[in-house]
Protein backbone atom coordinates (compact mmCIF):
# COMPACT_ATOMS: atom_id res chain seq x y z
CA UNK A 1 0.00 0.00 0.00
CA UNK A 2 2.88 2.44 0.60
CA UNK A 3 4.74 1.47 -2.03
CA UNK A 4 5.31 4.24 -5.36
CA UNK A 5 3.41 1.86 -7.61
CA UNK A 6 0.97 1.26 -5.96
CA UNK A 7 0.08 5.43 -5.70
CA UNK A 8 0.65 5.60 -9.21
CA UNK A 9 -2.03 2.65 -9.78
CA UNK A 10 -4.30 4.16 -7.30
CA UNK A 11 -4.05 7.70 -9.04
CA UNK A 12 -4.31 5.90 -12.56
CA UNK A 13 -7.72 4.50 -10.91
CA UNK A 14 -9.02 7.28 -9.82
CA UNK A 15 -8.74 9.64 -12.86
CA UNK A 16 -10.12 6.52 -14.86
CA UNK A 17 -12.96 6.15 -13.01
CA UNK A 18 -13.79 10.01 -13.05
CA UNK A 19 -13.10 10.51 -16.72
CA UNK A 20 -15.08 7.44 -17.31
CA UNK A 21 -18.23 8.80 -15.10
CA UNK A 22 -17.87 12.82 -17.00
CA UNK A 23 -17.62 12.07 -20.37
CA UNK A 24 -19.52 8.92 -21.54
CA UNK A 25 -23.33 9.54 -22.01
CA UNK A 26 -25.59 9.34 -18.68
CA UNK A 27 -27.22 6.20 -19.66
CA UNK A 28 -23.46 4.31 -19.84
CA UNK A 29 -22.37 6.19 -16.58
CA UNK A 30 -22.72 3.93 -13.33
CA UNK A 31 -21.15 6.50 -10.78
CA UNK A 32 -22.59 9.98 -11.90
CA UNK A 33 -20.34 13.14 -11.28
CA UNK A 34 -23.74 15.07 -10.30
CA UNK A 35 -24.21 13.07 -6.94
CA UNK A 36 -20.11 13.51 -6.38
CA UNK A 37 -18.91 9.99 -7.24
CA UNK A 38 -20.65 8.14 -4.25
CA UNK A 39 -19.39 4.73 -5.90
CA UNK A 40 -15.77 5.83 -5.62
CA UNK A 41 -16.07 7.33 -2.09
CA UNK A 42 -17.28 4.38 -0.74
CA UNK A 43 -14.75 2.26 -2.47
CA UNK A 44 -12.09 5.14 -1.05
CA UNK A 45 -13.06 4.76 2.22
CA UNK A 46 -13.13 1.14 2.29
CA UNK A 47 -9.50 0.83 1.01
CA UNK A 48 -8.86 3.75 4.25
CA UNK A 49 -10.75 1.61 6.74
CA UNK A 50 -8.32 -1.39 5.68
CA UNK A 51 -5.01 0.93 5.80
CA UNK A 52 -5.40 2.48 9.14
CA UNK A 53 -5.00 -0.91 10.84
CA UNK A 54 -2.27 -1.81 8.42
CA UNK A 55 -0.03 1.09 9.09
CA UNK A 56 -0.66 0.72 12.95
CA UNK A 57 0.24 -3.29 12.49
CA UNK A 58 3.11 -1.99 10.73
CA UNK A 59 4.40 0.11 12.80
CA UNK A 60 3.86 -2.28 15.86
CA UNK A 61 5.82 -4.56 13.90
CA UNK A 62 8.51 -2.11 13.46
CA UNK A 63 8.50 -0.93 17.27
CA UNK A 64 9.45 -4.89 18.04
CA UNK A 65 11.62 -5.01 15.80
CA UNK A 66 13.78 -1.87 17.01
CA UNK A 67 13.10 -2.98 20.64
CA UNK A 68 14.57 -6.22 19.07
CA UNK A 69 17.45 -3.94 17.98
CA UNK A 70 17.96 -2.23 21.07
CA UNK A 71 18.24 -4.95 23.34
CA UNK A 72 21.36 -6.81 20.69
CA UNK A 73 22.74 -3.13 20.95
CA UNK A 74 22.90 -3.70 24.48
CA UNK A 75 24.05 -7.17 24.89
CA UNK A 76 27.06 -5.60 22.59
CA UNK A 77 28.20 -2.65 24.55
CA UNK A 78 27.52 -5.22 27.81
CA UNK A 79 30.37 -7.69 25.97
CA UNK A 80 32.42 -4.61 24.79
CA UNK A 81 32.76 -3.28 28.15
CA UNK A 82 33.42 -6.91 29.75
CA UNK A 83 35.89 -7.30 26.96
CA UNK A 84 37.94 -3.52 27.43
CA UNK A 85 37.72 -4.51 30.98
CA UNK A 86 39.41 -7.63 30.89
CA UNK A 87 42.17 -5.84 28.25
CA UNK A 88 42.23 -3.35 30.98
CA UNK A 89 43.33 -5.43 33.98
CA UNK A 90 45.68 -7.92 31.71
CA UNK A 91 47.83 -4.50 30.56
CA UNK A 92 48.02 -3.37 34.57
CA UNK A 93 49.36 -7.19 35.18
CA UNK A 94 51.43 -6.91 32.19
CA UNK A 95 52.95 -3.26 33.83
CA UNK A 96 53.10 -5.46 36.99
CA UNK A 97 55.02 -8.04 35.16
CA UNK A 98 57.84 -5.82 33.65
CA UNK A 99 58.35 -4.13 36.96
CA UNK A 100 60.27 -7.07 38.02
CA UNK A 101 61.46 -7.68 34.49
CA UNK A 102 65.15 -6.66 34.49
CA UNK A 103 65.96 -4.37 31.36
CA UNK A 104 68.86 -4.00 29.31
CA UNK A 105 70.59 -1.24 30.80
CA UNK A 106 70.25 -2.37 34.39
CA UNK A 107 72.25 -6.02 32.89
CA UNK A 108 74.48 -3.68 31.33
CA UNK A 109 75.44 -1.85 35.03
CA UNK A 110 75.37 -5.05 36.24
CA UNK A 111 77.98 -6.40 34.10
CA UNK A 112 80.51 -3.32 33.99
CA UNK A 113 80.28 -3.78 37.54
CA UNK A 114 81.49 -7.28 37.90
CA UNK A 115 83.99 -7.08 34.85
CA UNK A 116 85.43 -3.84 36.83
CA UNK A 117 85.74 -5.99 39.91
CA UNK A 118 87.29 -9.08 37.95
CA UNK A 119 89.69 -6.69 36.53
CA UNK A 120 90.65 -5.07 40.15
CA UNK A 121 90.47 -8.00 42.05
CA UNK A 122 94.08 -9.19 43.09
CA UNK A 123 93.09 -12.97 43.43
CA UNK A 124 93.41 -13.11 39.28
CA UNK A 125 96.43 -11.21 39.08
CA UNK A 126 99.12 -14.03 38.02
CA UNK A 127 102.18 -11.92 38.57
Amino acid sequence: MGTPWFLIGLSFFVVLWMTYNTLVPEALRFDSADIGFTALTLILSLQASYAAPLILLAQNRQDDRDRVGMEQDRQRAERNLADTEYLAREVVALRLAIKDVATKDFIRSELRALLEELDNNPANDKS
